[in-house]
């Protein structure tokens, strides 16, 4: 694709562009770069201040990109078919098969589109937090990642307005014709020739959370930006374009329960779990620790613990595993018996104690070895701990604290393969595309993997922006 300079932007009471994009992410820096390589001017509109931009990405680390061969950072082969299986296995199906395998073919080009942008990876990370095969770390992680993405989009003459909500957009016929964005002077007009809805989810609307998950929603904490509202998506919607997804579906994991309410980001995420047990507020527990490695079961948590009484759980470990995981930002609650953890966290000692002692009883020892499926596990237990299932009884004893932590939601716009959103009636706008978190749904109908956010804003917003701004120079 030849580079272009783009045409300034006309900005006073009413600004003129070619394309206008809502959102400052991933997603909607893909879609603006691309956009603007092929010629087109390009208005960012980011609800967030400056110092906030970016959404969920400024809280990411790394991308899962499909790749035939390592290349010094990435350690080994990762083929579309491996990629594939793994999605399929985790959104049981539940995917638009054609769009995602689309995705994960795309996601090949990734690397190099991104290195191109200015973006620099790192080896990845050892320990549980190894996904160094099929994971590229960003170097200096999510903020880093924006920095280059915005210092090369600026370069290319893209236009990017902060704090600047799009509030309505106008079409005739199916056709984007315009939008109003409100501005911290006041609202203005928009007139552009093609839009791409870029601007997350509603994960941050609490109100719209209970809508779907009920009273419960109160207790989650929202780990990304506090600026993700849903307020484009309500809008599209009300517009008649087709949602596609199931509002109480998101990537949610437990995260420590002592994070803020918004944007406590990747550090509030605790790895312990599989060095020991989680019990509920009546200290039972619910769910095999040890079913898998880590990174393959972490996202399934976060609705576990959303499904316990007053939604929290907590984590028991001794002290042969405290030094054996990523520490949290919070030090863990200790003491030196578990009555006196049970009466720190709140939870009744005899029942501890109880579900303590059966565990305990349970487990048929073995060699415990946290990088392999090793064969300590529990026997004549329910729930089982199927894997690095160790007696907790060497003190002192340490606690952590659960809690749903909501990265994003599913629900999303319906889109076809060239990323345009369709209205109910299942036709395409053949100016309105939509990327990232928005339309994720369309390939997330459930589960996640680590990583494959960052994967289908990358791979959209490419698609979007190649879309927009070949029809508004056509």
């Amino acid at each position: 694709m030849d580079f272009m300079p783009s045409p300034d932007i006309a900005i006073g009471n009413e600004i003129t562009t070619d394309v206008l994009i809502a959102g400052g992410g991933n997603a909607a820096l893909c879609a603006a770069i691309t956009a603007a390589r092929n010629g087109a001017s390009v208005l960012v509109v980011e609800k967030a201040p400056k110092a906030w931009r970016g959404g969920n990405t400024r809280h990411t680390r790394n991308m899962r990109v499909a790749h035939d061969e390592a290349n010094g950072t990435l350690t080994g082969p990762y083929p579309v078919e491996e990629f594939w299986n793994d999605l399929e296995r985790v959104t049981k199906g539940n995917t638009d098969v054609d769009l995602a395998m689309m995705t994960l073919e795309k996601s090949k080009e990734l690397w190099d589109f991104l290195w191109a942008q200015g973006v620099r990876f790192q080896p990845s990370l050892g320990g549980t937090l190894s996904l160094g095969r099929t994971n590229a770390f960003f170097l200096g992680g999510g903020r880093s990642m924006l920095n280059a993405l915005y210092q090369t989009a600026e370069d290319l003459g893209v236009t990017v307005l902060y704090d600047t909500e799009l509030t309505d957009v106008a079409m005739e016929e199916g056709y984007f014709t315009g939008a109003t964005v409100r501005t911290a002077d006041g609202e203005r007009t928009v007139k552009a020739r093609g839009f791409v809805a870029a601007a997350g989810g509603f994960e941050a609307n609490i109100d719209w959370l209970e809508e779907a998950w009920g009273p419960a929603a109160r207790n989650f904490l929202i780990r990304g930006t506090p600026y993700n509202t849903g307020s484009v998506l309500r809008l599209l919607m009300d517009k008649g374009f087709a949602p596609v997804g199931d509002p109480k579906q998101c990537h949610a994991v437990a995260i420590d329960g002592r994070a803020p309410k918004f944007d406590g980001g990747i550090v509030t995420r605790l790895d312990c779990v599989p060095f020991g047990i989680v019990v509920n507020a009546d200290g039972e527990r619910f769910y095999d620790e040890g079913e898998d490695f880590w990174p393959k079961r972490y996202a399934i948590w976060g609705r576990l613990v959303a499904a316990q009484p007053d939604q929290v759980g907590y984590v028991l470990i001794d002290s042969k595993s405290i030094n054996s995981f990523m520490p949290s930002v919070y030090p863990p609650e200790k003491a030196d018996t578990l009555e006196a953890l049970s009466r720190t966290i709140g939870v009744d000692p005899a029942k501890v104690a109880e579900t303590v002692a059966a565990f305990n009883a349970a487990c048929t020892g073995g060699t415990f070895d946290h990088t392999v499926h090793d064969d300590c596990r529990t026997e004549g237990l329910t729930p089982p701990k199927s894997h690095w299932a160790r007696p907790i009884d060497t003190p002192p004893y340490y606690a952590y604290s659960l809690r749903p932590g909501i990265t994003f939601t599913y629900l999303g716009i319906r889109i076809d393969a060239h990323g345009r959103m369709l209205m109910n009636d299942g036709k395409p706008a053949p100016n309105m595309f939509a990327a990232g978190e928005i339309m994720a749904g369309n390939i997330l109908g459930e589960g996640y993997l680590a990583g494959i956010g960052m994967t289908i804003g990358s791979v959209f917003g490419r698609i979007a922006g190649h879309g927009v701004s070949s029809y508004v120079r056509n």
